[in-house]
């Protein structure tokens, strides 16, 4: 009877992983599903042309910008402070940055995307199939070889859910990670696509030198694929890691919510507030300079 009941347990315990594994891993796949239809949101005709005219506007203050620079170089010329190599540096530097932002955020969003999805069904095996389930229960009862594995039954972490109370509450938090993840995800494509468009503002600044505000820009695009990323794969491994300690699984699904902050903390702020003020700055003195250039060829 005791034979039996090691069989019936170890079918079950088998069973019941790959149960658990299957639903972790839809809600991990239904994840990726989300990015890529962040992605997906690049491909729409009206959103092309959204990005196309911020990509258009781009490469008309980069012209102006090119403009004022020769003609700041020209003014420190004079004086004999001006740098031929460096102004040529800039404008290299501001070529490069006019022709990839509308396409490097969107392609490395993706990637982070598609690895968030390989790594989600690589941590729950989602996707296996019943027989090699069944291949994996011959492997554990043909590895019993005394009667002590048979008394080494699986331990599932979960004697810490004494009371219902307990149980309750794990509930909550499980449930109160999952949708605060799901509701990051839903908003992700649209700030990529704001990203976008205050990206196109810095077009002025860098060919003249002032590149602090689009490093920054590109530490947010960073901190943005970062978190799509490492949130779901995070909230995926406390899943499956609360099968077997339940409170360890529990404090890395909450974990999964403070990774916008940490990654701020390093300055990959994935907000857009701070950037927006920057941009509205840099437009405000892109035009203030092209009064000044203006009033002085008039002159």
């Amino acid at each position: 009877m005791f034979i039996f009941d090691f069989v019936a347990s170890t079918i079950m315990d088998n069973l019941i992983d790959w149960f658990y594994g299957q639903m972790v891993g839809f809600l991990g796949n239904f994840f990726a599903i989300m990015g890529d239809m962040g992605v997906e949101l690049f491909e729409l005709d009206w959103v092309q042309a959204i990005v196309l005219f911020f990509s258009q506007l781009g490469w008309a203050l980069f012209g102006v910008s090119l403009v004022v620079s020769g003609f700041e170089f020209g003014i420190e010329y004079s004086t004999g402070r001006g740098n031929l190599q460096q102004t040529a540096l800039n404008a290299v530097k501001g070529f490069l940055a006019v022709s990839l932002f509308t396409t490097v955020p969107v392609r490395l969003y993706s990637l982070s995307v598609s690895l968030q999805g390989m790594f989600s069904r690589g941590l729950t095996g989602y996707g296996t199939s019943v027989g090699t389930i069944g291949e994996r229960i011959i492997e554990d009862l043909n590895s019993v070889e005394s009667l002590t594995d048979m008394m080494g039954a699986p331990n599932f972490g979960l004697d810490v859910l004494t009371s219902s109370i307990m149980l309750l509450f794990c509930i909550i938090m499980m449930a109160y990670a999952v949708v605060k993840i799901f509701f990051a995800n839903l908003k992700r494509g649209g700030i990529l696509l704001i990203q976008i468009a205050v990206g196109s503002l810095y077009m002025f600044s860098v060919p003249r030198g002032y590149v602090d505000g689009f490093v920054q820009w590109i530490k947010q695009v960073i901190g943005l694929c970062l978190t799509a990323f490492l949130q779901s794969t995070i909230l995926v491994a406390g899943l499956m890691a609360f099968r077997q300690h339940a409170l360890l699984g529990l404090g890395l699904m909450l974990s999964a919510g403070e990774v916008p902050r940490i990654a701020g903390t390093f300055g990959l702020d994935t907000t857009t507030r701070a950037n927006i003020m920057s941009a509205v700055y840099t437009a405000q003195a892109a035009v203030n300079t092209t009064k000044t250039v203006a009033a002085a060829v008039k002159k």
